[in-house]
């Protein structure tokens, strides 16, 4: 017999997941503004190791349009500056000797359309998640009634299983709307 109660809390604690993840990926998304999170994936060659971006330097926001990463030994400015360029980022550094200088263009209307489109198709998939979390408790509630657990809390499981969607799936269109403002804010 199922511990319904734990059920819903790991059904609820996988949806919380899938909502999360999608405020990662989303924080990777470039909107014209500058976030050091779209250099989260980097990952940099340096002293003959795969590191990430952040170890070998200090990544600030200066201004809404730029990027810099001040790396903390001057001779690992090359080895940054690749690791950029391979990472599919999709901005060219610059450096002045000291530091790498990433300046973002402004995105134009096609641009931002595509990225809200981007955006959209990772929200439909972490939505998809969700729903497959609420299939996978169901079929598990429809085996536990047939394994002795009443109709009543069955139902009543059922229930607040799709209230727990609900809500998530609430919240993930509101994480995407969110994006969407931000990506088309001029």
């Amino acid at each position: 017999m199922i511990d319904v109660k734990q059920t819903l809390k790991d059904a609820e604690a996988r949806m919380q997941k899938a909502s999360k993840y999608l405020e990662e990926e989303l924080a990777r998304v470039r909107a014209g503004r500058a976030n050091a999170a779209i250099l989260d994936g980097v990952r940099v060659t340096a002293y003959g190791q795969t590191v990430p971006l952040n170890q070998v330097g200090n990544v600030s926001v200066p201004d809404a349009r730029t990027i810099t990463i001040r790396p903390w030994d001057r001779k690992a400015i090359k080895d940054i500056e690749k690791g950029i360029l391979d990472s599919g980022v999709g901005i060219t550094p610059e450096n002045n000797g000291e530091m790498v200088i990433l300046r973002l263009p402004q995105p134009t209307e096609e641009r931002r359309k595509e990225l809200v489109k981007q955006c959209n198709k990772t929200g439909e998939k972490t939505k998809v998640e969700v729903r497959n979390v609420r299939s996978e408790v169901k079929d598990k509630l429809k085996k536990a009634v047939k394994d002795g657990l009443s109709e009543d809390q069955s139902k009543d499981a059922e229930a607040d299983l799709q209230k727990l969607h609900d809500k998530y799936i609430k919240d993930i269109d509101a994480i995407l709307a969110r994006k969407q403002k931000e990506i088309m804010t001029v």
